[in-house]
């Protein structure tokens, strides 16, 4: 069996191709790359077959980057709270709220967990961590009342934690294999909405910012919401495909997207 191993603009890596067995396999395809000098990852094992090959550079595992992406916010954040960052200022003292040493404990929280997790983009987590502590821990910031203090944070801990039951949801319909495809979620908010995860991650920074009410805060609520509603709404176009009642198919069921009562 002969492999034409192209670049996604038709040209020609591997001068005359790969000759390979019949009973080749995805490993003996990489293989063979390899001791070609060219490194790279493919599919596919019948036939004649061309292989479009795309160098993705050093790559790193998803553990890494999701852990460098979710430590910056975890420990910038603390830097703004416990260390005199505002001392070009002309204020004598500081004193230091309850709702923002709270603010504290929720926000490392959540990048724990997230860290907890699995370990957009390094510069888009750190730079809001660094944009809103230095409002929430400004010795010129207004605590909001008690009362609203602990409405937020208490409406904020119990989204958290559904998020945190949402993820377990979404992992247990992955087969052990790796090989399950695509399901339909089910159970808990995943009844009445498509994408629960991102519904309780966007309401949990709600609470977060009727606690502590910045505008940088907000900010970044918007963008965050901005970006999860674009995904929530491709990933439920792509069930209500993919599962459309037709030919054996499960016929997806009517749910909300991401933000009920709203979409």
């Amino acid at each position: 069996m002969k492999v034409t191993v192209v670049t996604r603009s038709g040209r020609e890596l591997i001068k005359g191709g790969l000759e390979l067995d019949e009973s080749a396999t995805v490993v003996d395809l990489q293989e063979a790359i390899h001791r070609s000098n060219v490194k790279d990852y493919c599919d596919g094992n019948s036939g004649n077959l061309t292989v479009v090959f795309k160098d993705l550079g050093p790559q790193v595992s998803y553990r890494t980057l999701f852990f460098w992406e979710y430590l910056g916010p975890l420990l910038i954040y603390p830097i703004f709270y416990f260390f005199p960052v505002y001392q070009y200022l002309v204020i004598k003292g500081r004193l230091i709220h309850p709702v923002q040493t709270y603010a504290l404990y929720y926000w490392c929280f959540h990048y724990f967990k997230r860290i907890m997790e699995t370990f957009l983009n390094c510069a888009y987590y750190w730079t809001f961590g660094s944009y809103i502590a230095y409002y929430v821990n400004h010795p010129l910031y207004t605590p909001v009342s008690d009362l609203q203090m602990k409405i937020g944070f208490g409406f904020g801990l119990v989204c958290q934690v559904a998020n945190f039951y949402c993820h377990i949801l979404l992992r247990n319909l992955r087969s052990p294999d790796g090989n399950g495809g695509y399901q339909i979620p089910h159970g808990f908010l995943f009844n009445i909405v498509t994408c629960a995860n991102y519904t309780t991650e966007i309401y949990q920074w709600v609470g977060f910012n009727i606690a502590t009410q910045t505008v940088a805060g907000y900010v970044f609520l918007v963008v965050a919401a901005a970006i999860m509603t674009n995904w929530a709404l491709a990933k439920h176009r792509r069930l209500r495909k993919l599962f459309d009642g037709k030919e054996g198919r499960p016929k997806y069921p009517r749910r909300w997207v991401i933000l009920p009562p709203f979409l």
